[in-house]
């Protein structure tokens, strides 16, 4: 049974959402922003923000400087989510078989549908009209046998729907610029394409042809170079895979790269952490902290978490945030998303260790907080923290 693999396409995404949100927006010159420091870069912005010479990445610095009219809106990360998990229940009535990536993006496996729908392109009709009539979001559909070429056709191609037949998936690609290949933007890769300049993929294309010549200059990436430039992809379209996690954020009253409020956010954020998984009497076998600057990069380490009072956790995240805290930029939030719980257990000694006067310490500190509320007792250096934030 011939593939079917529809990839939809929102574009700009975030900003279609402001514009949703308010209508105001509609014609105005709007840029979104990382943070409204000067440090702060644009991550979309609108056709008439893009007349006034500005562009995604652009410092918040420069953008003040170039253009007083456009509306710099902060990244409203939890109303893009929202927008994004509706869609992808709408898209589960089509098919069970939907994959989200990133914001505004959707693969959705449509094989075997052909006695639902007369033809796909009629099912991509059907898709894009649910889409607009629900939302009033604009978009774009790919259809092709496989991921890859249906995600390259909704970003290179203006119509709304368009289709790849089966086996003319190089003939499509040939034309196309050779960044549209993922394996295009590994250094050696990028390298080599830029020192010979293959602008276009028919040249790669030609070079693939000879699986000798190839090999010699692109070494490891050589088959996966081939099978991308030849438009073949087999992998599936998986649905989002739901497990159980415990996620703490903390967002500093002010993005700071103090290092003793940064300490004080992270021993802040580890309580809370800790006091969740007391509640449900369990440990964290992994943790991925997060850093976010405010210019919009995010740092990721991580690790796990051996017991669950307070002391141990704490000094596992400041560990993690060392590791994570790489750059001199300003830190806006800092997250702790634990997974792979087990029971929490501790080996019985007959002398008190340490480890226990911890575990007591942190169980009597419950006691007072589900009485008079969490926040009514803290650390000091928390409290020193929030006065100098």
């Amino acid at each position: 049974m011939t593939r079917s693999v529809f990839h939809i396409r929102l574009r700009e995404f975030e900003l279609q959402a402001e514009r949703i949100m308010d209508a105001s927006l509609q014609t105005r010159p709007v840029a979104i922003i990382s943070s409204h420091r000067s440090d702060g870069t644009v991550v979309a912005l609108s056709d008439e923000a893009k007349q006034e010479g500005l562009y995604a990445g652009l410092k918040v610095s420069l953008v003040r400087k170039m253009s007083h009219g456009t509306l710099l809106l902060p990244y409203n990360r939890s109303l893009y989510d929202r927008l994004h998990r509706y869609l992808y229940r709408t898209f589960c009535r089509f098919t069970p078989l939907v994959e989200p990536a990133a914001f505004g993006q959707f693969y959705l496996d449509m094989t075997g549908m052909n006695r639902l729908y007369k033809t796909p392109k009629q099912a991509g009709s059907l898709l894009a009209r649910e889409i607009t009539g629900k939302t009033g979001l604009s978009n774009v559909v790919g259809i092709s046998p496989n991921k890859l070429v249906s995600r390259i056709s909704t970003a290179v191609v203006p119509e709304s729907i368009y289709e790849i037949p089966v086996g003319e998936e190089a003939r499509f690609l040939s034309p196309l610029s050779a960044p549209v290949l993922p394996t295009v933007h590994e250094k050696v890769v990028n390298k080599i394409v830029r020192f010979l300049f293959l602008n276009r993929v028919a040249q790669i294309q030609r070079i693939v042809a000879s699986p000798e010549d190839a090999r010699v200059l692109f070494g490891d990436f050589c088959s996966k170079l081939t099978r991308e430039a030849q438009g073949k992809d087999t992998s599936a379209v998986r649905p989002p895979k739901f497990r159980d996690h415990l996620m703490e954020q903390m967002v500093l009253p002010m993005d700071t790269n103090d290092k003793d409020l940064l300490r004080g956010a992270v021993r802040t954020l580890a309580e809370q952490v800790a006091f969740q998984l007391r509640k449900r009497r369990q440990t964290a076998r992994k943790v991925r902290l997060e850093v976010h600057y405010s210019d919009g990069y995010r740092s990721v380490r991580t690790g796990q978490l051996l017991a669950n009072d307070d002391h141990t956790v704490t000094d596992a995240l400041l560990v993690l945030f060392t590791k994570a805290n790489i750059r001199r930029n300003r830190v806006r939030s800092i997250l702790a998303d634990t997974t792979n719980f087990q029971p929490a257990s501790r080996q019985l000694e007959l002398f008190q260790q340490k480890e226990e006067e911890n575990s007591i310490l942190s169980v009597a500190l419950d006691r007072i907080r589900k009485k008079y509320g969490y926040g009514m007792i803290t650390p000091a250096i928390t409290l020193q923290t929030v006065a100098q934030a």
